[in-house]
């Protein structure tokens, strides 16, 4: 039987999109954990659901990833516009795109959006192009809920140093500082247009996790 064979509107015999989930903050902020748990909560609740991630595991995503742990290097413009191709790739190519599994009907939770790079990029290259760049994209699929889990840079820091063997590129209390600003100048930009939900990333992951859960219940239900 198919995972996603009971996913219908009542009484319309037609297909019921999944929905889609992104998931924002610096690093260090706990969106891998609160990712696990959600799948793992629609799972017991019955719902088809996958989780991803940006850089994609696609050829663009590989060569991000070597930037952004060091055996590569780029231009900050570069960077930028990989990530903007990286995402149109995960979101469209034929294998695995995102725009297909929802439109089966299957949950995608996803750690980092284009959210991610109006935040990260703009540290060095204006906003506004970070945004155009990341139009077509924001065109093809914008997130039912865009989860951003707040934590400041010295809390980032500190979880990075006590988890981690190595750094990546913008993990540095200083870069974490701007990159966090601009999350939330960016989410004022486009409060009017996203679903955003901000919550205190210094509360326990199960208490985190319930805040999330409410909201999602209603999203499903509606």
């Amino acid at each position: 039987m198919s995972l996603i064979s009971s996913v219908y509107r009542k009484g319309t015999g037609r297909l019921k999109k999944g929905l889609f989930l992104a998931f924002e903050g610096i690093d260090g902020s706990g969106k891998s954990t609160q990712i696990q748990l959600l799948h793992k909560k629609l799972q017991e609740a019955g719902k088809p659901v996958c989780s991803t991630c940006e850089p994609s595991g696609g050829p663009i995503g590989s060569q991000l990833r070597q930037i952004l742990t060091g055996r590569m290097k780029a231009d900050s413009r570069v960077i930028a516009a990989l990530f903007a191709a990286d995402r149109l790739d995960h979101l469209l190519n034929e294998t695995d795109g995102i725009a297909a599994r929802i439109e089966e009907g299957v949950t995608v939770l996803t750690d980092r959006y284009y959210f991610s790079s109006y935040a990260y990029h703009s540290v060095d290259v204006p906003m506004e192009w970070v945004i155009a760049a990341n139009a077509e994209s924001r065109k093809v699929l914008q997130p039912d809920l865009n989860i951003f889990i707040d934590i400041d840079a010295a809390t980032a820091m500190e979880r990075i140093t006590r988890n981690r063997f190595h750094r990546e590129l913008f993990e540095k209390q200083s870069l974490l500082e701007k990159i966090r600003n601009n999350y939330l100048k960016a989410f004022e930009l486009f409060k009017d247009s996203e679903h955003i939900l901000i919550i205190d990333g210094t509360r326990t992951p199960k208490e985190i996790a319930e805040v999330i859960w409410n909201r999602i219940e209603e999203l499903i239900d509606r």
